[in-house]
């Protein structure tokens, strides 16, 4: 499995659920290619999390899938994020 770096953190690429829902709802790699107008080859990437669908492509296959779009990503995998105070409007 490939790892990404997001702040000079490693992790692993496991960021959507697809190949989850599409055994959830018993739909295919080959069905949802065909659905979203991409190759198979593509879905199948996805489902490995080896790539990412871009969100409109998440977008829609949440949509043919008939489910919420934060079905298909895992914010768990996500590295937490600080948070940067707020700097006052007159400094």
């Amino acid at each position: 499995m490939q790892s990404i770096y997001i702040n000079n953190v490693r992790m692993e690429r496991k960021i959507n659920r697809i190949k989850i829902m599409l055994a959830e709802k018993g739909k295919t790699n080959k069905w949802l290619s065909e659905q979203v107008g991409k190759d198979p080859a593509t879905v199948s990437k996805w489902c490995t999390n080896m790539a990412q669908p871009t969100l409109e492509t998440m977008m829609q296959i949440a949509k043919v899938l008939e489910v919420d779009l934060n079905d298909l990503v895992r914010f768990e995998a996500l590295p937490e994020i600080e948070k940067k105070e707020q700097e006052s409007a007159n400094s």
